[in-house]
């Protein structure tokens, strides 16, 4: 497979022609090293991905990539959090995007694409989950613990205990993930619940803009990988706004940019809000993450000598 990507190789069109592009940016994130003043330094890698990449097969290939420290920052939605405990809690089963929705309904069973979750497994994370937020409201009263949506995914990380979660590994490898939309799905359920259960959780979000916006303010460097679009594309880009624009940047999805929407938007137009610098060599694939995202993290990170970054 190595033989027929990378930049010497002129054979190929299409979305191909992309893939291998993308695959030299990626080698270019993890093969930048700082000099002089910077000596020391490495790319700053900002990896963002839609809730679906947590849902379908792709939690794996994240995994791999928080556990072995390959990337630096996560931001990802609402559901990108919860799926991820889900998961750990029961299983997901596969079935068809064409089977009914009525009848799905009838019979306790949600469908994402063509993946079927049933309603009993957002039970078990209600019941695993509210106990944690009684404990953090409790924190918050006596010790004034300060919560802030990506300190709550690290708490939750660490409670899971189990190696088979992304935030497992974030957790215990202190990479922050930042979720600014996390009530958008059954964690934000969870926490409607709780606010009448035993009210006066606050979550910060100020504080997390802050964090992020600042991780990129004093990163010498700074690639991003965007899989999908919407506010966890924006969120990466606009933090990447505040040094002047990322110096490398991948985005896969499917959209096209007729329509004005921010995940249709090539490279190019963020560089016009200086969120990826002038002189960068972006790239974008037009394709469905789940087949083109493991391809790259096999020609890149993957090859890595002791599957560590230098």
């Amino acid at each position: 497979f190595g033989k027929c990507n990378g930049s010497t190789n002129t054979c190929k069109g299409f979305q191909a022609t992309f893939l291998s592009r993308a695959i030299d940016e990626v080698n270019k994130m993890l093969q930048w090293k700082g000099e002089g003043e910077e000596e020391g330094a490495r790319c700053k890698i900002y990896l963002g991905y839609t809730s679906n990449m947590i849902s379908c097969g792709l939690r794996d290939v994240i995994r791999f990539l928080t556990e072995h420290k390959m990337v630096d920052v996560i931001v990802t939605t609402g559901g990108g959090i919860e799926e991820d405990f889900i998961k750990c809690l029961a299983p997901t089963f596969m079935g068809e995007f064409h089977l009914p929705g009525a009848a799905l309904r009838d019979k306790g069973l949600n469908r994402i694409g063509n993946l079927l979750i049933p309603n009993d497994n957002y039970c078990k994370f209600e019941d695993w989950v509210m106990p944690i937020l009684d404990k953090m409201l409790e924190e918050q009263k006596k010790e004034g613990t300060h919560w802030t949506p990506s300190r709550i995914i690290n708490r939750l990380g660490k409670e899971i205990n189990n190696p088979e979660s992304v935030y497992y590994w974030a957790w215990k490898n202190d990479i922050p993930v930042f979720c600014p939309a996390i009530t958008d799905g059954s964690l934000g359920d969870m926490l409607y619940f709780h606010s009448y259960h035993n009210p006066g959780l606050v979550v910060d979000l100020v504080d997390d803009i802050r964090e992020i916006n600042n991780s990129s303010v004093y990163a010498k460097h700074t690639g991003i990988i965007i899989c999908g679009g919407g506010v966890i594309k924006h969120h990466i880009c606009n933090a990447n706004l505040m040094r002047n624009g990322a110096d490398y940047a991948v985005y896969i999805n499917t959209a096209e940019e007729f329509d004005g929407s921010d995940a249709g938007a090539r490279p190019d137009e963020a560089v016009s809000w200086g969120k990826i610098r002038q002189d960068a060599t972006s790239v974008k694939i037009h394709s469905d993450f789940t087949l083109v995202f493991p391809l790259i993290v096999a020609e890149t990170f993957a090859k890595l000598p002791g599957q560590k970054r230098p």
